[in-house]
């Protein structure tokens, strides 16, 4: 839906990160082909608990309404040299356009976000995204530092041992993630990080970067919990936690599937002791027999992480050490062929995921193994280095977010969008 009235105008930076927005040149955004503006989107203003960047060495680009052309600002009224600004939507929220920029070649690679086309007006900043779960379990104002500190104390009273809690207390107070402070709130779903070991070499890797091009931003857990201290973790949250999830797979570590023992005695120990509460698995499913495994003790879902259903584009950020794309699908098909829930967790990148051909490959995907959520999150990665990574013709325009959800919607009424993994009595 156009908005011809709305016009936010070009935000940019000075040295010292003070934002200021343009007085006569547009916000413009990058949806895989030439810089569109960003009033020819459907833009919302920007998300509560969202955060705004200076891009180091970047050169913003606007749009002049006179002349009708996009315009590369390099320094401001004052020649000052200016840096292009980029939005990182709160959680639960999609980018429809990137920022637009022209890159120095002396510009440092950007950390581990996402960075979405922001403008203002009226007062506000805009951005060209929607929200597409109304779930609030990760709005960041809902987090009370103190009460979770005092939680993190009293967990560690009772259990100081355990080092599945131990690595909680550092997810939660280090790291600030939401979902190891959801845990200590008591609500929602708790996370389960377990593995030590990854056969992915992710191109965009949060918790390992070998080669130094840009840092990771968590250390990889080192040691592996007991299946013991899992399951204590997990019993405690869904016995004090209506409809609770637990989590296999986070971002403090590798590939869960890889420690086969530990997650299978874990399952056990769970379902042994209830039958209540959703089990998930945050995986790259890169191993079926494992998954097979894990379903028939009690595994309830599975979310699976993709950039691609191109095999080709799969490869190229996933960079599989050991396994395949057919053994990724297999694992899908399994799941699903024995009546448990399977999920996406795609990384949207505007110009790349929305493209037709992507659109066409994602609805085999889902025809050929049953996947009934897709959770859509922004890929978070320097968007010149995955460019720089794509194979020949794999980025260009796209539809746009709208009309990939909605293709993606006709295809397949019953699928479901959101952004979290849902606990089974949710289940579509």
């Amino acid at each position: 839906m156009k908005n011809t009235v709305l016009k936010p105008r070009l935000l940019y930076s000075d040295n010292d990160g003070l934002i200021r927005d343009h007085p006569h040149l547009l916000a413009v955004g990058d949806g895989g082909g030439e810089p569109m503006p960003l009033r020819e989107a459907r833009i919302i203003p920007l998300p509560r608990g969202s955060d705004l960047f200076m891009l180091p060495d970047r050169w913003p680009l606007g749009w002049d309404a006179t002349s009708r052309k996009i315009v590369t600002m390099e320094t401001d009224e004052a020649g000052q040299r200016v840096h292009a600004v980029a939005a990182f939507l709160a959680p639960a929220h999609t980018a429809a356009l990137l920022a637009s920029y022209v890159t120095q070649p002396q510009a440092p690679c950007l950390p581990l976000f996402s960075y979405a086309a922001v403008g203002y007006a009226r007062g506000r900043y805009w951005v060209a995204g929607r929200r597409l779960d109304g779930d609030a379990r990760q709005d960041p104002w809902r987090f009370d530092i103190g009460e979770i500190r005092r939680s993190v104390s009293r967990h560690l009273e009772q259990d100081p041992g355990n080092r599945l809690l131990q690595q909680l207390c550092k997810c939660a107070l280090e790291y600030h993630c939401r979902a190891a402070q959801n845990f200590f709130l008591h609500r929602h779903e708790a996370p389960l990080p377990t593995s030590i070991a990854c056969n992915s070499r992710c191109l965009g890797c949060i918790s390992l970067q070998s080669d130094g091009t840009f840092k990771a931003a968590h250390d990889r857990l080192r040691e592996p919990p007991l299946p013991e201290e899992v399951a204590a973790v997990a019993l405690a949250h869904i016995q004090r936690v209506p409809r609770a999830v637990v989590s296999f797979g986070q971002g403090c570590e590798g590939e869960p599937l890889l420690m086969r023992e530990v997650l299978t005695r874990s399952v056990r120990l769970i379902r042994e002791a209830t039958a209540a509460g959703t089990v998930n698995l945050n995986t790259n499913a890169s191993l079926p027999d494992v998954v097979d495994e894990l379903a028939r003790i009690g595994l309830d879902s599975m979310r699976v992480s993709l950039n691609s259903a191109s095999s080709e584009l799969y490869n190229r950020y996933y960079r599989p050490q050991g396994y395949t794309w057919a053994d990724v699908v297999e694992s899908m098909r399994r799941m699903t062929a024995q009546g448990r829930f399977v999920s996406l967790n795609l990384l949207y990148f505007p110009g790349v995921t929305d493209r037709l051909e992507e659109v066409e490959a994602l609805c085999e995907l889902i025809e050929l193994t049953g996947i009934r959520m897709i959770q859509l999150r922004n890929l978070n990665i320097d968007p010149e280095i995955y460019k720089a990574a794509l194979p020949a013709g794999f980025s260009g325009p796209g539809l746009g977010l709208d009309a990939f959800l909605q293709s993606l919607q006709q295809a397949f009424p019953r699928l479901r969008f959101g952004y979290f993994n849902p606990p089974k009595e949710q289940f579509p």
